[in-house]
């Protein structure tokens, strides 16, 4: 079974721990099972690669590497909030910022 996370594709976090503390950006991709994401312009990691037919030159390439969704924070109009989830009025459950109590879409 998948754990249900509180932060989706497209969400704006902030890391809130370890070497890229205090960054923000958009989240790109998530993995569920080992409970990391990937966020844009966050933790970058060099990569070297061999020369191939698609790149021939090879070298250094620098890519988004993960960061487990402990470390990251919702951002609700501005500043890092908790979230929580409650049933709106038509009985759907929805995320809310713990710190304004405004619905995130």
């Amino acid at each position: 079974m998948q754990t249900k996370l509180k932060i989706k594709v497209g969400d704006l976090v902030k890391v809130i721990s370890g070497d890229s503390k205090g960054q923000e950006g958009k989240i790109t991709a998530i993995n569920r099972t080992k409970m990391r994401a990937t966020v844009e312009g966050v933790n970058l990691v060099k990569r070297h690669t061999k020369p191939s037919a698609s790149n021939p030159q090879g070298g250094i390439e620098e890519k988004e590497g993960t960061i487990h969704v402990s470390n990251l924070m919702l951002v609700v109009a501005g500043e890092a909030s908790r979230i929580g989830r409650k049933e709106n009025d038509k009985g759907k459950l929805v995320r809310f910022s713990k710190k304004s109590g405004e619905v995130i879409k």
